[in-house]
């Protein structure tokens, strides 16, 4: 399985940006989106199970991104709208099969994307 992740770019705060992440191979119960920052430890931002429509969010992206998948090209999509110089981050696409209470745990997920780098100015 390879995770192919695109979309990351320099834009200035208030912009938006979306990402997408085709997963070719084998279909996941889980695709999310995970981010990475300067110093700081890997985080969990958003996924989305199977059915498209059971979507989770980290709280500091609420009302600002949505997630959303495409099963027929297996692929993963962030929109990510009034970005903030503190979504400054390597956003990385991973895909898993972990129980719905687990979707937010790192470990859950078996495949990695490469990383895309977002950067917001202010």
């Amino acid at each position: 399985v390879q995770l192919q992740a695109s979309g990351g770019g320099l834009v200035q705060a208030g912009d938006s940006l979306r990402l997408a992440c085709a997963a070719s191979g084998r279909t996941f119960i889980n695709m999310g989106w995970f981010r990475q920052a300067p110093g700081k430890e890997r985080e969990f931002v958003a996924a989305v199970r199977r059915d498209g429509s059971s979507k989770y969010y980290a709280e500091f992206v609420k009302g600002r991104f949505t997630i959303s998948r495409d099963n027929a090209k297996n692929t993963v999509y962030l929109q990510m709208n009034t970005l903030k110089p503190e979504d400054t981050a390597v956003y990385y696409c991973a895909v898993g099969n972990g129980i719905m209470s687990a979707i937010s745990t790192q470990s859950t997920y078996h495949y990695w994307g490469q990383g895309t780098l977002v950067t917001v100015s202010s």
